[in-house]
């Protein structure tokens, strides 16, 4: 197992899976909490819309594709649903689904439409570049130091979006719009290497298995972190093992750990109903 991680192609998609995995499952646990988990979807795909929009225009896609997530990242962050017929997570699923029309649309007409729309949802892992990962790494540390140091604004925001007590945050709130921005900007990058399904399985899956098996917020980030360590080690060796494509190894080793931890919560009830009952 170990020569194969020996290979610099190999090498640098563990690397590149560990930087998106580490701050995308971190990002997870309050998008997860916010239970706002169309939003990663959403800017993902509207990040794609951008790079989509770019190879339309022939224009370099990475600035367009930033700007396009940041505009998408600012709107969103002004949603607040105050209706209680609607939830917010139905605004952020018409915005998802008419950004992913509007790629197909513009990818459609590219010469190789079929291979653009499976790298767009799946991305290319293997063929990530030295400058790749130095940027990622580079925006990721700052986005994470970011949060490290103002952890207890993110936390106590994400708290009141869990107890629905967002009521009193007004129009703009600056700590809610420096989440988006944060967000959009992972995402931007994360789906340029890795691609929309797999990042928003890095967001969604590893928090959500975390839940599973803890009760103490204080381990919950660090268990969702461990997941998603987990989940790019074993889904790059799997890929290369079986000749799979990697972002979907990735997503399904993810899915994997996912049965496991449910498997674990339930066990664990079971036990705990045992003695009830007899």
């Amino acid at each position: 197992m170990a020569d194969m991680f020996n290979q610099a192609f190999i090498f640098s998609a563990l690397k590149i899976s560990i930087i998106m995995g580490l701050l995308l499952s971190y990002l997870g646990v309050h998008v997860v909490g916010r239970g706002i988990v169309f939003v990663d979807l959403a800017l993902g795909q509207i990040s794609m819309l951008g790079v989509a929009f770019a190879n339309y225009i022939e224009k370099d896609p990475t600035i367009i594709a930033i700007i396009f997530t940041m505009i998408g990242a600012f709107m969103l962050s002004f949603i607040n649903v105050k209706d209680k017929r609607l939830k917010q997570e139905a605004i952020i699923g018409i915005v998802y689904a008419v950004a992913s029309a509007a790629t197909v649309l513009l990818i459609s007409k590219a010469p190789h439409g079929e291979a653009d729309i499976s790298e767009v949802l799946f991305g290319s892992l293997f063929t990530v570049t030295t400058r790749q990962i130095l940027i990622m790494a580079m925006v990721f540390g700052a986005i994470g130091l970011l949060h490290f140091i103002f952890r207890r604004r993110f936390f106590e925001l994400a708290e009141k979006f869990e107890n629905h007590e967002i009521e009193h945050l007004g129009v703009f709130n600056i700590w809610n719009f420096l989440f988006y921005l944060s967000i959009g900007l992972a995402i931007v990058l994360a789906v340029r290497a890795g691609g929309v399904i797999p990042v928003f399985s890095y967001i969604v899956v590893p928090p959500v298995a975390a839940i599973l098996l803890t009760r103490k917020k204080g381990g919950l980030v660090l268990i969702a972190m461990l997941i998603s360590l987990l989940g790019s080690f074993f889904g790059i060796y799997f890929s290369m093992h079986f000749d799979f494509p990697a972002g979907s190894s990735v997503v399904a080793i993810l899915g994997v750990i996912f049965l496991l931890a449910a498997a674990v919560r339930l066990v664990k009830g079971n036990n705990k109903q045992a003695p009830a009952n007899s």
